[in-house]
């Protein structure tokens, strides 16, 4: 794939996310200008999405883990809620296809995402053990507390720094100088 290729194909998944989040249907937007041309079809649009979904989740467990890290279940949880209030769209999309794929490659492809994000989710919660099943349903309990969890401020954001910030050229000539 070519650096344009990819830059367009990340175009178009950006206004897919924008139409998904606009029509919470749950379906896949495939009309939206450039997936015909960037994705080869349906499976390949869910797989970007699950990706972005991951990858923002990712993103929001680090960010909650960072300001409460002695209660990681909660933390866990509050990430999954704020990234399914940030991706809606997505999220919806996620669960339709879950409950009613298009196919036996969707399905499995599905049951595949679901069973790996429910064991991340356990193993960041720190509550993944030994054998996958028990990772998994412990994930399943941690993904349904999340559904219930309405976040707050972002986690991120809470952090406050009391002291005044020098100039950045101040900044810099403290780095050098260090």
């Amino acid at each position: 794939m070519t650096w344009t290729a990819f830059n367009n194909r990340g175009e178009t998944l950006r206004s897919v996310i924008a139409a998904a989040a606009q029509r919470r249907d749950g379906i896949l937007p495939m009309d939206v200008p450039g997936v015909a041309e960037r994705f080869d079809d349906e499976l390949d649009l869910l797989g970007a999405l699950m990706l972005k979904w991951h990858t923002r989740l990712a993103g929001h467990i680090d960010s909650e883990m960072s300001v409460q890290p002695m209660d990681l279940e909660s933390a866990v949880a509050t990430g999954w809620a704020r990234t399914a209030e940030e991706l809606h769209g997505v999220r919806l999309i996620l669960d339709h296809y879950r409950a009613q794929p298009v196919d036996d490659a969707m399905a499995q492809a599905v049951a595949r995402f679901t069973a790996k994000e429910h064991h991340y989710l356990a193993a960041m919660a720190g509550r993944a053990g030994v054998a996958k099943e028990e990772g998994h349903a412990v994930g399943a309990r941690i993904e349904e507390r999340a559904r219930n969890t309405r976040p707050g401020t972002p986690a991120i954001d809470l952090v406050e720094d009391e002291r005044p910030r020098m100039p950045f050229l101040e900044r810099l000539r403290a780095v050098v100088a260090a």
